[in-house]
């Protein structure tokens, strides 16, 4: 018996709703990252992310046009894509791509705060600046974005009254860099 994916739905109708649902979390999750990608310049991933994320959106459209009567449809894929932006969220945030740049502004010793991330295995770059009230130390380090929250806890725990903006940046080069999130560093390309 040979049958298509419109006698498949017209034998089992409430697997209609769920594969919309399903599939345009997958796609809109795979959007999400394919963005992040192309924000990042890489060539390889965005096209390949891109393929998979259409190919799932044009088979979830297809179905929903060939059931365009089914509200319930409608819901599953605006469903879909709420839940598709949550958890690209989510995946974005746990594969941690990329890199960031820490620049952080203290009253207190700002070259005790480089030494503190160069032991942890940051590099990081010393500046004395004149603030609008009085004179700070500022603090720049590069750090990937998986090292991030150990960066700002070593922050909080030097001056919790320390102000500090993080960035992301498309590229770095040249300087002394965290071989993993346990802190060995290396130097830069």
């Amino acid at each position: 018996m040979d049958m298509d994916m419109t006698g498949f739905f017209e034998l089992y109708p409430w697997m209609l709703p769920v594969v919309i649902f399903f599939g345009r979390i997958c796609d809109v999750t795979l959007g999400t990252l394919r963005i992040i990608f192309v924000a990042k310049g890489e060539k390889k991933k965005a096209p390949l992310v891109g393929f998979f994320e259409v190919f799932i959106w044009v088979v979830v459209i297809s179905q929903l046009f060939t059931h365009a009567n089914s509200m319930i449809a409608y819901l599953a894929y605006a469903g879909g894509y709420a839940a598709g932006n949550f958890v690209g969220i989510l995946v974005e945030n746990k594969i941690a791509f990329g890199y960031q740049l820490f620049r952080i502004y203290t009253k207190s010793d700002g070259l005790a705060l480089a030494q503190q991330l160069n032991r942890n295995g940051f590099g990081s770059t010393h500046i004395h600046g004149e603030g609008v009230v009085a004179e700070v130390e500022i603090v720049e380090t590069v750090v990937s974005r998986k090292s991030g929250k150990k960066v700002a806890d070593i922050i909080r725990m030097f001056d919790p009254n320390a102000f500090y903006v993080i960035e992301d940046i498309r590229t770095r080069e040249k300087g002394i860099f965290t071989t993993s999130s346990a802190g060995a560093p290396r130097q830069g390309k």
